[in-house]
């Protein structure tokens, strides 16, 4: 089953009717979220981004969208629609939101259709054996490039990099050379007692995980800091890892460098606060 605009539709017997803005102009956006013991993972950090894609797109969002309780209860129920799910299994959700109507690039509308569909969630947060960075392609910022599904092409030519290199991960880089993110997955380096994060203004996607763990840093007193970093600044650290809904993998070695990551004892901190705070 999945649904769309609100209804529940057998997969199977499912079509999307034409024109679609979402096809033709990639006028819209999505979220992939995790449904696990009852509730949205990271609802907050999960609710901001889709408000503010949203907002920069022009949207009106639905009633079943409009707030986060709505969000929550809106999926719960779907995910309450299949009994493999059910009650303890966790489930992979993807919502997509597109743009109504047709017309050319000027829109008719501001009424976005929506689809949401599920699938196994699986977590992944084995260490990351080797990571370099990306040749092909950066990120460049943009109003929505902190949201997901407006730049997708990039990173499915960083993904394409990343197997033609036989690579485990490609790290990208900003326009301007500075460290952005990993293909699906925000980056993140430990220093001194301190985390450092890549700023929006790279053109990075805005990490709702790396959010939730940013708040449980703040909760240790941890010292975060984000902004502009070089490829020699993540290079100098003394941990390296990403994050992103299947979990915290922590890399091994970048261009080379050797990183005792799994081990560091902040990053052991902060994975084990995360897990206690739920």
């Amino acid at each position: 089953m999945l649904l769309y605009n609100g209804q529940l539709h057998p997969d199977d017997h499912f079509a999307l009717p034409l024109p679609n803005r979402g096809l033709y102009f990639n006028d819209g956006f999505f979220e992939t979220m995790v449904w696990a013991n009852g509730t949205l993972r990271y609802l907050p950090q999960h609710w901001q981004r889709l408000q503010a894609a949203a907002a920069a797109l022009g949207f009106i969002l639905p009633p079943p969208l409009a707030s986060a309780p709505a969000l929550a209860a809106t999926i719960g129920h779907f995910v309450q629609q299949h009994a493999q799910y059910a009650p303890t299994a966790a489930a992979r959700v993807r919502l997509q939101l597109w743009r109504g109507g047709g017309g050319l690039y000027a829109p008719t509308t501001s009424q976005p259709d929506w689809l949401v569909t599920l699938q196994p969630f699986a977590e992944h947060s084995a260490p990351i054996s080797r990571a370099a960075f990306a040749h092909s392609v950066r990120v460049t910022a943009s109003p929505v490039s902190f949201c997901k599904g407006p730049n997708a092409l990039t990173y499915v030519l960083a993904a394409r990099e990343r197997e033609q290199r036989h690579l485990p991960e490609v790290l990208l880089l900003s326009g301007t050379g500075h460290v952005a993110e990993a293909v699906a997955a925000a980056v993140a380096w430990i220093r001194n007692n301190t985390i450092y994060c890549p700023a929006l203004s790279t053109g990075c996607v805005l990490g709702t995980r790396l959010g939730h763990l940013r708040q449980v840093a703040r909760q240790l007193r941890v010292d975060w800091q984000e902004g502009l970093f070089t490829p020699d600044e993540l290079l100098a650290a003394e941990a390296v890892f990403t994050a992103n809904v299947a979990g915290i993998r922590a890399v091994q070695q970048v261009e080379g460098v050797a990183f005792q990551s799994e081990q560091h004892p902040l990053l052991v901190r902060l994975r084990g606060a995360e897990a206690a705070a739920g």
